[in-house]
């Protein structure tokens, strides 16, 4: 297989906008007349050939069936997770992890060995090679989308494997955010859009809140292992029956047999959204199959499939906090909208005829090239939309670091929490605000410092004070502390990346991948003191308590030795022995705080009658 170099002479460089998607990646450009898709749909499978050569796209599609070990598809589900996340995708994959993948999950592919974001980055690099011949230019910037519940790991393993295809990742854009900028629903001042995502393999419902021009996540939700492949499985299964009674024969084992009778059934269902009736048709070792299947037989069938996609629908609308009625528009993605029965339930649920304008397939790469036309300067009276660098919150009891708005959160973004004090009588609270994605406030960046004053006098946990943090469009961040009872605030700004280089930023960020495992065991044990913290002064607090001189020497004995355990590992580095202490003691105190509770109702109810 030859390879060649394409001279692009003095050609300026056009960024793209991608779709990398579990089971068909594209990539679009943005023109005078609107978004377009080039070079058509690459399958998003990589197979490694027998001499050792790594191809990406249709012909690895041919190599899954032929050669399964060597080939990986869905990769997308393993972007940014560890071997122990993902032990039942495992289940479902042809291919196996190499021995070297305690920490890095790594695959073997024939003699090869390599990571998720590596495979990615060769469909990425198909797409970029595509994209440069048909265009002309050379490719070398791109905004890629990702669904909106990834997390941090699983955004930076994407633009890890877009710099690995020799691409500057300049953003990454949600998924349904996206779409909705395909449709040009950004136009609206206000609104809240819902957009339902069926694809070959995986399912997801986003509701989203638009706000001048800007759109915020208000809920995800869906399914990882639901999509249109349920559909050809559960036809392919029906065939399989057929052909044995038939045929005498299951064939269901033979790989080439299987690829055939998969595509005759994938044509079908692709049929029946636009004719009433469909037929199998499939050949194979001199004998032939057909089975004709009717819109309405077709319906029965897939109607468990789609009635599964309309309970985290449910969920998502619940989770939004918002009701069916208060949702605007309603966009659909994935080649499994097509299905008219598909978009009848959707338009039932959401009481609204659902956006199917343009082909679902393409929805989400458009919307890319639209972001990717506005970076570029070619698409006007659009707000560019920046990110959050790095994390953002505030030092909390045992110093630790409750973060409020996570890295790579778009802006215009605001976040809000309620703490409370620690000790009885706190009049005073210190707000320290931190950058950086560690879980200590000592390995992160102090941004501001600030006291909320003159708080209500009141026993510890009682106070209510709200942390709301705001970043406008200019990367300006504010930070308000407001005492819930009384209304009395306090707040600052600040300018959360002054001084912070790019180097500097990204050395942050992969300091906190490579110290995440110790980082997390120590947060786990300084929550755990925390919580012997506040056990062991409400204890000491009760002592003074009457009810306390009312337990038997057995119980007060029971307390004392409680309390000696729990300081005796409260030093150590075992957050599990300190809970199991803590444990011992609420059970050991358990008696005693029955009766204060018991007590301090009876004074409550003195003198009223029922």
């Amino acid at each position: 297989m030859s390879t060649f170099q394409i001279d692009f002479g003095n050609a300026q460089s056009t960024i793209v906008g991608i779709d990398l998607g579990t089971t068909n990646s594209l990539v679009a450009v943005m023109e005078p007349t609107g978004p377009r898709i080039l070079s058509g749909i690459v399958p998003s499978v990589v197979s490694v050939t027998s001499d050792g050569q790594v191809i990406a796209g249709g012909d690895a599609r041919a190599m899954l069936i032929t050669h399964p070990e060597r080939s990986v598809y869905s990769v997308k589900r393993l972007m940014g997770r560890g071997a122990d996340d993902i032990q039942d995708e495992l289940k479902l994959f042809p291919f196996h992890l190499a021995d070297s993948s305690e920490s890095v999950l790594r695959l073997q592919l024939g003699e090869k060995v390599m990571t998720p974001p590596e495979v990615s980055a060769h469909i990425l690099r198909k797409l970029k090679n595509d994209a440069e011949a048909e265009l002309g230019t050379p490719i070398t910037q791109a905004v890629i989308t990702v669904p909106a519940y990834f997390n941090d790991a699983q955004r930076q393993a994407t633009k890890d494997a877009g710099r690995i295809a020799g691409l500057e990742v300049l953003r990454l854009v949600n998924e349904p955010t996206a779409a909705a900028l395909a449709y040009g629903l950004d136009k609206r001042k206000e609104g809240i859009v819902a957009v339902y995502d069926f694809g070959g393999g995986t399912f997801d419902i986003s509701i989203l809140r638009l706000h001048d021009g800007i759109f915020e996540v208000l809920a995800t939700n869906g399914d990882t292992h639901l999509g249109g492949d349920d559909i050809d499985n559960m036809l392919l299964r029906i065939a399989f029956e057929d052909i044995q009674s038939e045929w005498g024969q299951d064939i269901s084992a033979k790989a080439d047999a299987v690829q055939l009778l998969r595509r005759a059934v994938i044509e079908a269902k692709e049929k029946l959204s636009f004719v009433p009736s469909a037929v199998i048709h499939f050949e194979f070792g001199g004998k032939s199959y057909q089975r004709e299947i009717t819109v309405d037989v077709f319906n029965r069938l897939i109607e468990p499939i789609v009635e599964r996609t309309l309970a985290p629908c449910r969920a998502c609308i619940a989770d939004a906090g918002v009701k069916v009625e208060d949702i605007n528009e309603v966009v659909m993605v994935g080649g499994s909208t097509r299905i008219p029965l598909v978009r009848s339930a959707v338009e039932k649920l959401f009481r609204s005829r659902p956006h199917t304008e343009l082909n679902p397939d393409e929805v989400v790469a458009l919307g890319a090239a639209v972001q990717a036309g506005v970076l570029s300067g070619d698409v006007q009276d659009q707000l560019l939309l920046d990110v959050t660098p790095l994390s953002l919150g505030i030092e909390t009891m045992g110093g630790l670091v409750s973060k409020l708005i996570h890295r790579n959160s778009t802006i215009p973004a605001s976040a809000s929490e309620q703490f409370t004090t620690a000790v009885d009588g706190q009049r005073n609270v210190l707000i320290h605000v931190i950058q950086g994605e560690r879980e200590l406030v000592k390995d992160c960046r102090s941004l501001a410092r600030f006291d909320l004053k003159d708080l209500p006098l009141m026993p510890a946990g009682l106070a209510r004070i709200e942390v709301r943090f705001l970043i406008d469009a200019n990367g300006i961040l504010s930070v308000t502390a407001r005492d819930v009872r009384t209304g009395a605030e306090q707040s600052i700004d600040v300018k959360p990346s002054y001084g912070l280089s790019d180097e500097q930023v990204e050395a942050m960020i992969l300091e906190s991948f490579e110290k995440a495992g110790a980082d997390f065991q120590e947060r786990q044990v300084r929550e755990a003191r925390v919580e012997a913290d506040s056990m062991l002064a409400a204890v000491e607090k009760a002592r003074h308590d009457p009810t306390y001189r009312e337990l038997t020497g057995a119980e007060r004995n029971a307390i004392d030795a409680s309390i000696q355990d729990l300081l005796t590992v409260y030093n150590g580095t075992d957050h599990l022995a300190i809970r199991e202490k803590l444990d011992q003691l609420n059970g050991a105190t358990l008696h005693l705080a029955e009766n204060m509770m018991n007590t301090a109702v009876r004074g409550a109810l003195k003198g009223t009658k029922i």
